[in-house]
């Protein structure tokens, strides 16, 4: 039976009833996504076909055969099938958009074999229940179809088949990859792994580039600012879209003091809180025993200063690349030319954190161009053209702002204290911090704004550490590192 444009309560019913979720003390529906907990890198293919064989970066990503799509194609329809002809089984049915201005919207059937991915879709997308709704995209996810996890996204038929994961993160990365794809081609508009806000007068946006376990989920929820959005965006001609209708924030550690917008939306009624620890029917933000990469999902408007629609026909005054650092050698704030700003960019300088793909444990450097290179089908350097053009276009301030070590590296030092990176974005949008005069750090090649309410210990990152050869050795690995990859 195809169950169609469920709203929030029948879906949440049914995934208590049949499909082993619970609910918080707040109503939050609590599911698991059993040895899959983050997104498994190596499981997703693109067709090679007509649209992508001369356009897709295949050093990047993994191609699979059109004859070979088609028989899983069918395999998937199959099983639609039989379950749509089941008086026992269902399947579920969101027509959904993603890009939330309507002149670049992208019409979407997500088709789930669980009631709580329909929820997922629900949530993360923007629902659209008219009799006239005609999709571009159908999006399959069907998690017991495949033992292992695949996702393979034919461009040129417009389809997404995913299996083997019941981790939803599976779903929006592939309507991410999709839009990656398309906004650069058709209109050669830069899509974006970022959030966005902007002031309450409408006159400041920013863009927050950064992967996850950076911080652009918690900086980017602030509330003496209006949310675009948190993670996926488009820069247009007219200003800044969020690609979704959601947020899918990590909870683990989450804090009511710290991040007060997204620990109140985790725990309301509608929110999904993927595998986090139930206590009593009270969230353990703080137990990682499932995975460090716990997830809320929950609509933008559970966020209670974010915008209504979604997007803001302005461009940016700054842009701020956040990174994790887990070489303690990075100050927690550059100022950046905008060639240099083009150069972090294709570099995407983090460290993953742990959880957020499959076998991670503990921080690794990595370099993830455009801060998302998973999700990007083109040529980083395509991306990074339209960077350039726009930045020059618009004459936007840009910056490169560190969260994660400081006094050493990661094992030695401490994490960034939330309370300086937030003090020093505050710096950032009233343009005070661009006024500072700048110490060029002859270790890393940055210009550090030099801002007294920040302790020189943390500013100058080499003078909070116990050894200034220990330093110079790790700026030298990662300065390196660098070169490596440019």
């Amino acid at each position: 039976m195809i169950l169609t444009n469920l709203n929030r309560q029948e879906l949440i019913d049914i995934a208590i009833d049949k499909e082993g979720s619970t609910l918080s003390s707040e109503g939050a529906l609590c599911c698991w996504t059993g040895e899959h907990t983050g997104r498994s890198p190596n499981a997703k293919y693109i067709v090679e076909d007509s649209l992508t064989r001369d356009l897709v970066d295949w050093k990047n990503n993994q191609k699979i055969e059109h004859s070979s799509y088609i028989e899983l194609k069918n395999k998937f329809l199959e099983f639609k099938s039989t379950l749509s002809a089941s008086l026992q089984d269902n399947i579920f049915l969101q027509n959904v958009t993603a890009v939330r201005d309507p002149t670049y919207s992208l019409p979407i059937n997500v088709w789930t074999e669980y009631a709580k991915h329909s929820l997922f879709a629900r949530n993360m997308f923007i629902p659209t229940d008219t009799d006239s709704f005609e999709a571009q995209y159908d999006v399959y996810h069907f998690p017991t179809l495949l033992e292992e996890p695949t996702v393979v996204i034919s461009l040129e038929e417009r389809v997404v088949l995913i299996s083997g994961t019941l981790y939803s993160g599976e779903i929006k990365k592939s309507v991410f990859t999709v839009l990656n794809y398309w906004f650069p081609i058709d209109w050669n508009f830069l899509p974006m792994h970022c959030s966005v806000n902007v002031s309450k007068a409408r006159d400041n946006p920013t863009i927050f580039f950064g992967l996850s376990g950076t911080g652009k989920t918690t900086l980017s929820s602030d509330s003496n600012r209006i949310l675009i959005g948190d993670d996926e965006h488009g820069w247009t001609d007219r200003g800044l879209v969020n690609f979704e209708g959601g947020c899918y924030a990590k909870t683990i550690r989450l804090s009511k003091d710290d991040e007060p917008q997204i620990w109140n939306a985790s725990n309301r009624k509608g929110t999904i809180l993927e595998n986090v620890v139930i206590n009593n029917g009270i969230p353990d933000f703080d137990d990682d025993k499932h995975t460090q990469n716990s997830r809320s999902s929950y609509p933008t408007s559970f966020i209670d200063n974010a915008d209504n629609l979604g997007y803001v026909n302005l461009h940016p005054r700054n842009i701020v690349m956040l990174t994790c650092d887990s070489f303690g050698v990075l100050p927690p704030v550059a100022k950046l030319r905008p060639e240099e700003a083009v150069k972090q960019f294709l570099l995407g300088y983090t460290a993953k954190v742990a959880g957020t793909e499959a076998g991670v444990t503990e921080p690794v450097a990595t370099f993830s161009p455009c801060f998302g290179l998973p999700f990007m089908p083109l040529s980083p350097a395509l991306y990074g053209k339209i960077l350039k053009q726009k930045i020059n276009q618009h004459d936007v301030t840009c910056w490169l702002v560190n969260t994660g070590w400081t006094g050493g590296q990661y094992g030695k030092g401490k994490r960034m204290p939330i309370s300086i990176t937030r003090m020093i974005i505050d710096r950032i949008l009233d343009g005070s911090l661009a006024k500072k005069s700048v110490l060029h750090h002859k270790y890393t090649a940055l210009d550090i704004p030099l801002c007294s309410d920040i302790d020189q210990r943390i500013l100058i990152p080499e003078e909070g550490w116990d050894s200034i050869t220990a330093y110079k050795q790790q700026a030298s690995k990662l300065m390196t590192l660098f070169d490596k990859e440019q």
